[in-house]
C-alpha cells in the first residue's frame, strides 16, 4: 500500500487567502523586550526625578514661615527663611498664554502656506528654514531679544496703551523700558513658533489624498477642502505641536532670563517691567544660593514639573475625546 503524505497548509483568511507563516520569532521577542524595557526605564526615570524633586521640596517647604503659595517673596536665606511661588507661577503662566495665543494661529497659517497652497519650488526653502529655526540656541534668541526687541517694543507698548488702555491689561502705569512678560510673551512666541509649525505642517501632510480629491469634485473651493478636510484630520496633530511648544515656552531659561526685569509683584498691567517666572527665577539665583536655597529652587522646580504634567494630561484628554479627528480611521 502505498503511503501518502499529508502536507499541512496554513488557515485560510475569509476571502480566499492564506495567513502567513510567522517569521523572525526570535528577533520579535527581542524587539519586544526592548520595546517594554524603554518603557520602563522611562517611568522609572520620571519616578525617580519626582522623588528626588519632592524629598528636597519637602525639607524646603517644612522651615519655610511664609505661605509657599501665596507669598510675594523669595527670600529662602532670611531670618526665618520665607518664600513662595505666587508671582512665579502667575509670570509663568501669563507669559506662556501670550506666546500660545501669538505663535499657534501664525504657525497654523505658515503650516498651511506650505503644505498646501505655496508651489513646490518655494515650500521646499520655506520649511527648510522654519526647520533651521527650531534649532537656533535659546541664548541666541535671548540675545536678539534683548538688543533688538527690547527697544523696538517700547513705540508698540505706548500704541498699546493709547487704543486698549481701557482694557486694563494693557495700560501702562509705570515708565521703563520694555522688558515686561508681554515682551517675554512675543519672544517665547518666536521661539516656539518653528516647533509648532513643523510639526503641524508633517500632520497637514498626512491627510489622505483621496478626502481633498473627493471635496474638490463636489466643487469645494481651495479653503473649504482645508476647512472640511485638512482641519478636522489635523486637529489632534495641532494639539500635540501646541503642547509641544507650551512645554518648551513654560520651561524656558536664558531667554526670558535675558529679556525679563524680574520683581516680586503681581501686576495685571502685562506691559510694565517686572515678573518673573520659574525657570528665570531658578537660573538667576542658583549660583548665589546656598543649600537650603538650593531646596527651596528645587521646591520650585516641583511646582514647574507638576504643572507641565497636567498640561501635557490635558491635551492627552482632549486629543482622546477627539479621535474621529485623528486620522486613525483614515
Amino acid at each position: 500500500m502505498a503511503s501518502t503524505t499529508q502536507t499541512q497548509t496554513p488557515p485560510a483568511r475569509p476571502g480566499g487567502r492564506t495567513r502567513p507563516t510567522p517569521t523572525g520569532r526570535l528577533g520579535d521577542k527581542i524587539f519586544l523586550g526592548l520595546s517594554r524595557g524603554s518603557g520602563i526605564l522611562l517611568l522609572a526615570i520620571m519616578a525617580s526625578i519626582a522623588v528626588f524633586l519632592s524629598y528636597r521640596a519637602a525639607i524646603a517647604i517644612s522651615k519655610d514661615e511664609g505661605n509657599f503659595f501665596t507669598t510675594f517673596d523669595w527670600n529662602p536665606a532670611g531670618s526665618p527663611p520665607v518664600f513662595g511661588i505666587a508671582v512665579l507661577l502667575f509670570g509663568t503662566v501669563v507669559s506662556s498664554i501670550i506666546a500660545m495665543v501669538i505663535a499657534v494661529p501664525i504657525a497654523v497659517g505658515i503650516a498651511l502656506f506650505i503644505s498646501h497652497y505655496a508651489p513646490r519650488r518655494l515650500a521646499a526653502p520655506v520649511a527648510y528654514i522654519v526647520d533651521l529655526l527650531a534649532a537656533v540656541p535659546s541664548i541666541v534668541y535671548g540675545i536678539w531679544g534683548a538688543l533688538v526687541l527690547v527697544p523696538y517694543l517700547e513705540g508698540l507698548n505706548l500704541w498699546l496703551d493709547q487704543l486698549f488702555g481701557w482694557t486694563y491689561i494693557f495700560e501702562k502705569t509705570e515708565v521703563g523700558v520694555a522688558r515686561s512678560l508681554f515682551t517675554v510673551g512675543i519672544l517665547l512666541a518666536i521661539m516656539i513658533l518653528p516647533i509648532v509649525t513643523s510639526v503641524s505642517r508633517e500632520v497637514f501632510l498626512q491627510v489622505p489624498k483621496m478626502n481633498e480629491e473627493a471635496a474638490l469634485a463636489l466643487g469645494a473651493t481651495r479653503w473649504e477642502v482645508i476647512r472640511l478636510s485638512v482641519l478636522p484630520f489635523g486637529r489632534s496633530g495641532v494639539i500635540s505641536a501646541s503642547m509641544l511648544g507650551l512645554g518648551r515656552a513654560l520651561g524656558e531659561t536664558m531667554a526670558v532670563a535675558t529679556v525679563l526685569s524680574p520683581s516680586f509683584l503681581i501686576s495685571l498691567h502685562v506691559l510694565n517691567p517686572g515678573g518673573g517666572t520659574f525657570a528665570q527665577n531658578i537660573a538667576a539665583k542658583f549660583g548665589e544660593a546656598d543649600a537650603f536655597g538650593r531646596d527651596a529652587l528645587i521646591a520650585s522646580g516641583l511646582v514647574l514639573f507638576v504643572l507641565t504634567l497636567l498640561v501635557n494630561g490635558a491635551a492627552r484628554l482632549i486629543i482622546a475625546r477627539r479621535k474621529e479627528y485623528s486620522g486613525a480611521n483614515a
